[in-house]
């Protein structure tokens, strides 16, 4: 019998170093390790750094994903957790990625479509914010192929 797959959209405000290169550090040993956690715990989805926030879809079985949604929530890189979307689904949005990744690698670098997409999702009426998000990931992630820090 296969686990039922759920997914789980969020958005977070990032709390990670300011300075450029420091920033990118913080940001390939998170990918790192969440590539590494991800892959042997099933999950799949995809990051996106962008404005000094985090977006992230992530989806797999149902006990893997809370459990690594624990984790997230305690993490003190994230702060003012939103999620926007916890729900079953018959396929995975990204499931060639343990953890896809595009953004910017500054606090300082605005992408305005970013912006709008976190934007609403923190509105007080957040309708629709997980499609934006998903929408979001989805057209940088086939637009780079993958963000590598090689």
């Amino acid at each position: 019998m296969t686990p039922e797959l759920h997914r789980v959209i969020y958005c977070s405000r990032g709390d990670i170093a300011r300075d450029p290169s420091r920033a990118r550090g913080e940001l390939q040993r998170i990918l790192a390790i969440s590539r590494k956690n991800n892959a042997a715990a099933g999950l799949s989805g995809a990051l996106i750094f962008a404005s000094g926030n985090f977006a992230q879809v992530l989806e797999g079985p149902r006990a893997a994903l809370e459990a690594r949604f624990e984790r997230i929530q305690g993490d003190p890189r994230h702060r003012d957790i939103k999620v926007l979307e916890f729900t079953a689904v018959t396929a995975r949005e990204f499931p060639d990625w343990s953890m896809a990744f595009a953004g910017d690698l500054t606090a300082d670098q605005q992408d305005p479509l970013a912006f709008v997409v976190f934007a609403g999702a923190y509105a007080h009426r957040a309708s629709g914010s997980s499609a934006a998000v998903l929408g979001l990931l989805h057209g940088l992630v086939q637009r780079e192929d993958i963000w590598s820090f090689a």
